[in-house]
């Protein structure tokens, strides 16, 4: 297992490649030149401090995050965010990339909106395995916007400095939600077998006595079985049946529970344990505000 790396601001990553002090404290755009490329990274894995959305071309080696890797294709933007664990692997495959990475520090956007609502782009907690393809006009987009947000910092400083900066950072980061979203949709034959694998998971969970030990049915069960992070299987979802992933559990849940209520002499008691609700009650609650009627009420409605 290799060491940890940290690097905290902005001006170690320009100390760590041997590039000029940065013209700003709390952001900078680097092109991925060959000081990048071609850089002995170790058998180390890198904490940053920051926030990172770089976009990567050429690249067919491969970046490790978490349990997963990814291997590089044209036009792949990945976003990292401060104190996630990165590796660099395959580094003699990596020296024909090129594109840009933008550095900024989450001081930047302290008193800012975007600094408030960042959070709102989950795909900054997404996968490596998870990252999003751009065509040659997304971008063409993203490059001009980038190159705004360069041209700001490198010119004097004034008091409409930091709110354009992040005014550009906003903006990139809605285009990129919006070519996710894009790419959900491009894909939707895949995400319909996604879909029934999601429905096969679930059938098998609640056939088996899993949730007697494990509880109710989670999210994040269900996207670890599909290879997916919680927030990349949550988005796909929400876009491809307009429902979150934990409405789409409790859907199904609730199909399941009118089942057995109606054909079984299983109390309600019981049938909420089989579905892994510590306390009744808590299923009871959800049964009604799915159906508007609790259980009991539904099984005479029925009888």
């Amino acid at each position: 297992m290799g060491e940890f790396i940290r690097i905290e601001s902005v001006s170690q990553v320009h100390d760590f490649f041997g590039f000029p002090k940065p013209k700003h404290p709390l952001i900078s755009v680097l092109p991925i030149t060959d000081e990048i490329t071609n850089y002995d990274y170790g058998n180390y894995s890198y904490v940053f401090g920051f926030y990172q959305i770089s976009l990567k071309l050429g690249i067919s080696g491969s970046l490790v995050y978490g349990r997963n890797s990814y291997d590089f294709q044209e036009g792949t933007v990945v976003f990292i965010k401060p104190n996630q664990v990165v590796k660099i692997e395959n580094n003699e495959e990596y020296r024909n990339a090129s594109g840009w990475t933008l550095l900024f520090h989450p001081d930047l956007l302290s008193k800012s909106e975007l600094g408030r609502t960042i959070g709102n782009f989950t795909f900054f907690n997404y996968e490596n395995n998870e990252a999003l393809h751009v065509s040659d006009e997304e971008m063409k987009m993203l490059t001009e916007i980038i190159s705004k947000i360069e041209e700001e910092y490198n010119q004097k400083i004034d008091k409409h400095s930091q709110d354009l900066i992040i005014s550009n950072i906003d903006l990139v980061l809605k285009y990129c939600k919006r070519y996710y979203e894009r790419q959900f949709l491009t894909r939707t034959n895949l995400n319909r077998d996604l879909i029934t694998r999601f429905e096969n998971i679930m059938a098998s969970y609640f056939d088996s006595d899993e949730p007697k030990g494990m509880g109710v049915l989670t999210v994040g069960y269900c996207a670890t079985k599909l290879n997916m992070s919680s927030n990349y299987f949550g988005d796909l979802m929400k876009n491809e049946t307009g429902i979150s992933a934990k409405d789409y559990i409790n859907n199904f849940l609730i199909e399941r529970a009118k089942t057995l209520i109606v054909g079984s002499n299983r109390t309600i008691s019981e049938i909420a344990f089989e579905f892994g609700f510590k306390y009744p009650q808590s299923f009871n609650k959800l049964f009604r505000s799915k159906t508007g009627m609790t259980p009991t009420q539904y099984r005479e409605f029925k009888t």
